[in-house]
């Protein structure tokens, strides 16, 4: 009887091995830039040296037995710990790297440490959390490898391979994982092992996962670029020939998409194979801009955020049977490298560098990658330093190349852009196609938006599309509900998941007459109203919403109105009153000149004036994360080695609670009943720390414990969640101010 690796479907261990060599040959193709960077190891060679041994220890007696379904006495012991002796007995000059990879692979040193002391407790001791109920003596580790290691099969497997081990070094592996933990790696040595560790951890899970095929960008993929029916400006022919690293500063809606299209299918050109990470800062330009890619790259276009479960439910909702095949297909594609480009947030990326779980696999990714930086500026300072550390890491140590294009970038915000990337070329759009961009006439309006909406409604009434922006979901939804629309979308963060990607589906229909919305709306979407109205904002967040207007330039000159009072909720979406202040006067002087149209070309001047140099507070914010980051990427970044505070420090940047409306109680308990997890989540909405910790102070929030029994092991699973007393519906979202007359008894 052969050894089996994986059961619920049957998978021989010879079978598994096979499948992940097959994984590796591919990632050989994709990743053509390893070699150079590991050029002191062997690379592949190890690879495939770890694939061959790494689940040696699934031959076990109890383990085969528990996936044979047979009684057994397995005890959730570590089947990688009793692949290890095997290793030790090989030739190999770089066997104690491959010992390290296979010991990590499933769980840090630490926990099995603690494992492994558990083979010399006493009598009666809880042995991996099981109480052993009077067994005499527990076996040594050399004891338990001896006893139930069936080494002529291990041996037989072994030669299918080419490997000729007689005998395996018998031995407790808890000293030499202890020494790796003491152990100081310089940084070339640190980052060559977590790069091992990647590589194999993605032919394992790959495999495991049962991916058929791995996609690549070629050059070819970009000739769309080059028809008739793209114009190319000097910027994009520029970026069309750079070789590495580059910054573009061009106007809004002036092809800088394309651009870094070009200048990707030039990298690919010149190094090879690498995956590509579009990088931008919101879910509704993200899922907007896969749309747009996935048109013209096809299948090669993945993408990755918080809310993806959510938007492939939209995605497919009116095919029941994509739902429950393919979804669940497509959701792991954009998860793995599968798709050569992913469109993502930065915290899809930042989150490696703080060595959450899995990252050894994200460095690896990235290895001589690509990242496309869309409006770069869009982030608070504490976001932007681990950028910028982002930025230093992987272009120093990973092979990365970048490049970052912004229409508005503040002149201080760049010099630590220019620090971080080291040597790079600097595209602008050309002079005359500066001359050209004259589309927007600025008004400054006094009093506030909801001052005004007679006035709005009367540009609707003349068949004006009009895109209002405000700074608060209550302003958005009153200033929705007031002005009268007979197609109008609301656009904000207080929908839940699913309401949510429809909402930004509906943007993109032609008829659409009015859209009001936050900031959501400001960056990377390919919309085109006539006008805007907005609430007082930042300079830089201000060109990106004109942006969203006359973008094609058909329409001469459009009308950009800003009211200069701001509500009293807005000190806690912008906090510096002088940037504001500032933003208005600057726009006040242009208003004065040439009729109040924008002169693309003085943006940048513009922008200087309202940002001249850092903040006190944040430039203290900025030094801080960057310096402690730094030194945990330098000095505490180690594989195998987990940091609980890392990931804390990670998850406390994220102002926002999930809760449940209370009117889709009933449903979210259903959908627990039938272990639809992910679609019970989807009716949550998030809202910020400040206001949870207000309403659970006042009892606007339940904490409710809701029991259900999992579908797959019958055990009861526990699930708390934050129920909000307050309306919701798919128009308008969730009402803060508005408490929902219904009861929750009667749903309990």
């Amino acid at each position: 009887m052969e050894l089996l690796a994986k059961s619920n479907p049957t998978q021989t261990l010879k079978e598994h091995i096979n499948e992940a060599l097959r994984i590796e040959k591919m990632l050989i193709k994709s990743f053509p830039k390893i070699r150079e960077i590991c050029s002191t190891y062997n690379f592949w060679d190890i690879v495939r040296t770890t694939i061959v041994f790494h689940d040696l220890g699934k031959s076990h007696k109890e383990f085969q037995n528990l996936l044979f379904g047979i009684k057994n006495d397995w005890r959730h012991q570590r089947h990688e710990l009793f692949s290890l002796p095997y290793i030790q007995s090989l030739s190999d000059e770089e066997k104690d790297i491959i010992y390290l990879v296979v010991a990590g692979h499933h769980k840090d040193f630490e926990t099995l440490i603690n494992i492994l002391d558990s083979y010399s407790l006493d009598d009666d001791c809880d042995y991996y959390g099981l109480d052993l109920g009077g067994i005499e003596k527990i076996n040594s580790f050399e004891e338990e490898f001896e006893n139930n290691i069936p080494h002529s099969k291990v041996v037989e497997l072994l030669m299918n391979f080419g490997y000729n081990v007689k005998y395996p070094v018998i031995h407790n592996p808890k000293e030499q994982l202890k020494e790796f933990i003491k152990t100081d790696l310089n940084k070339k040595e640190k980052i060559k092992l977590l790069l091992l560790t990647g590589a194999f951890k993605q032919c394992d899970h790959l495999s495991s996962a049962g991916i058929g095929s791995i996609l690549n960008l070629e050059v070819d993929d970009f000739l769309y670029l080059h028809n008739t029916d793209y114009r190319q400006y000097d910027h994009q022919k520029n970026a069309s020939s750079i070789e590495g690293n580059a910054i573009l500063t061009a106007p809004t809606g002036s092809g800088k998409t394309e651009a870094s299209m070009l200048w990707v299918q030039n990298q690919l050109n010149v190094q090879g194979n690498g995956r590509l990470f579009y990088i931008l800062p919101f879910t509704a330009s993200i899922n907007a801009m896969f749309e747009r890619l996935e048109k013209v790259l096809g299948e090669k276009v993945g993408l990755l955020h918080g809310k993806l479960s959510a938007f492939l439910e939209a995605k497919f909702e009116d095919d029941d049977l994509v739902y429950e095949n393919r979804k669940k297909i497509i959701k792991e594609q954009y998860k793995t490298l599968v798709k050569p480009l992913k469109i993502v947030t930065p915290f899809q990326l930042l989150k490696n560098i703080f060595a959450l779980k899995g990252y050894e696999k994200g460095f690896f990714e990235w290895t001589g990658g690509f990242f496309i930086f869309d409006e770069i500026h869009a982030y608070n300072p504490k976001v932007f330093a681990q950028i910028i550390c982002l930025l230093r890491f992987s272009i120093q140590y990973l092979g990365v190349k970048v490049f970052i294009m912004t229409a508005t970038l503040p002149s201080f915000l760049r010099k630590e852009i220019e620090s971080a990337i080291g040597q790079h070329t600097s595209i602008s759009a050309s002079k005359e196609l500066y001359n050209s961009y004259d589309r927007h006439r600025i008004v400054i309006k006094k009093g506030m938006l909801t001052d005004s909406l007679d006035l709005i409604q009367e540009y609707l009434n003349t068949g004006k599309k009009v895109l209002i922006v405000c700074n608060t979901v209550k302003q958005a939804q009153y200033v929705f509900e007031t002005i009268n629309c007979e197609k109008k979308v609301l656009l904000h963060g207080a929908f839940t998941a699913f309401d949510r990607s429809v909402k930004e589906s509906q943007i993109f229909e032609e008829d659409n007459q009015l859209l009001v919305g936050t900031q959501a709306i400001e960056v990377s979407l390919d919309i085109d109203y006539d006008v805007i109205f907005s609430e007082p904002a930042p300079l830089d967040a201000l060109i990106q919403r004109f942006g969203r207007v006359n973008r094609k330039r058909s329409k001469g000159i459009s009308e950009c109105l800003v009211f200069e009072d701001k509500n009293e909720a807005d000190k806690f979406i912008y906090q510096n009153e002088k940037v504001i202040s500032r933003t208005i006067q600057v726009l006040r002087e242009k208003e004065k000149e040439n009729s109040g149209v924008i002169k693309e070309d003085k943006l940048q001047e513009m922008i200087d004036f309202v940002y001249p140099d850092w903040d006190r507070e944040d430039k203290e914010d900025y030094d801080k994360i960057t310096s402690l980051l730094e030194n945990f990427i330098n000095n505490e970044l180690k594989p195998f080695i987990y940091s609980k505070k890392q990931e804390e420090d990670f998850y406390e940047q994220f102002d926002g609670v999930k809760v449940l409306p209370s009117i889709f109680l009933e449903e979210y308990i259903r959908l627990l009943k039938q272990n639809y997890f992910i679609k019970a989540e989807s009716l949550k909405v998030q809202i910020s720390s400040r206001r949870f910790k207000a309403l659970i102070h006042n009892n606007g929030v339940d904490v409710k414990m809701i029991t259900v029994e999992s579908v797959k092991t019958r055990k009861l699973i526990k699930q708390k969640v934050f129920v909000i007393n307050r309306e919701y519906n798919p128009e308008y979202g969730l009402k803060i101010d508005c408490i929902c007359r219904q009861s929750l008894d009667v749903f309990l």
